[in-house]
């Protein structure tokens, strides 16, 4: 039978457990209103001093660890409630399993059992409505090509490509993507399956709504794909998209207007002035060009940068702290 000390730590384990996942919950809100205020106004991480950017890096850092601590403390439990299953005939096993629960259980005070009813419920349920939609967000993404980072955190350079997300996990919140683009012959050929964690997918832009898209002026750093290619890679913006003006313009002139017999039967002996207002509407850029100029870094050819022409769905913002 289990001792005291081997109840309480697995007590202790089961509270810190509880404590981690709604840690998490809290850091995943702050994420997706940071995702929220960048979507608004992305011009805000040009101002200087901002450090929106930063401190989404270290969210992102601390949702991280905090899952990783979740990992470590669900091992720990894994193996203590092991030890609550002794060997021995299966009539005693639950004899003895019984008692050690029960032992367990009796030492929670009624607090703590509300706790474990409400945690027994889905973890869905228990999540804010932010969060919530936050995970909608990313599970919608099923189907859809987005910029997938396919390295570990240790490589020596990043290496964004082009993936499809086949399924989005809410539980271990990772995505499984699939590269399209057949691999090298000593690679095995064929496509490659990728299990990745939120930070290392950026959606594309929506192709059918660039008005709500992020605009990226002349000389912004972007991660964007290389023409005639699946791989993205840094560039620099040379030519923004442009955007559609339309000016109204009045104009007046004046008119004469002679006076004749077949357009007035009394004295003709006047010549009439009036002024006439009409207005014309002059549009300039009457389409919009939804197309980049870009500078790919080590793209050099002759000496100099060429400039290639980017779709803007396919140009995305620079990750912080990107290698190449």
């Amino acid at each position: 039978m289990m001792s005291s000390p081997d109840i309480g730590k697995i007590l202790d384990n089961s509270k810190e457990l509880d404590r981690l996942r709604k840690e998490q919950e809290e850091v995943l809100l702050e994420i997706n209103k940071m995702h929220k205020k960048l979507q608004s106004t992305p011009e805000v991480v040009e101002k200087p001093g901002d450090n929106s950017l930063t401190k989404l890096k270290m969210l992102y850092t601390q949702a991280k660890e905090l899952s990783e601590s979740e990992v470590s403390i669900s091992t720990q439990l894994l193996n203590q409630l092991d030890a609550l299953i002794p060997s021995g005939p299966p009539g005693q096993q639950r004899r003895r399993m019984g008692m050690s629960v029960l032992g367990i259980v009796s030492s929670i005070d009624g607090n703590e059992q509300k706790k474990k009813r409400m945690k027994a419920d889905s973890d869905i349920t228990r999540l804010s409505p932010s969060v919530r939609n936050h995970l909608d967000a990313l599970a919608s993404l099923k189907g859809e090509q987005v910029a997938a980072r396919v390295t570990q955190e240790d490589g020596d350079k990043d290496e964004w490509v082009i993936v499809k997300v086949t399924h989005f996990d809410r539980e271990t919140r990772e995505f499984e993507v699939l590269d399209e683009e057949p691999g090298d012959d000593e690679e095995g050929g064929g496509q490659r399956k990728y299990k990745l964690p939120i930070s290392h997918i950026i959606p594309f832009p929506k192709r059918n709504d660039p008005s709500s898209v992020q605009d990226f002026p002349p000389g912004k750093h972007v991660l964007a794909v290389y023409p005639g290619t699946t791989a993205l890679y840094k560039a620099t913006v040379v030519q923004a998209r442009k955007v559609n003006k339309i000016v109204h313009v009045a104009l007046q002139f004046l008119t004469k207007e002679i006076c004749t017999r077949e357009n007035f039967d009394g004295d003709c002996s006047f010549v009439q002035f009036t002024w006439h207002e009409i207005f014309a509407t002059i549009s300039i850029f009457q389409r919009k060009v939804d197309d980049y100029v870009l500078e790919f870094d080590d793209d050099e050819e002759d000496g100099s940068l060429p400039q290639r022409v980017v779709p803007f769905h396919r140009v995305v913002p620079l990750p912080e702290g990107h290698r190449q």
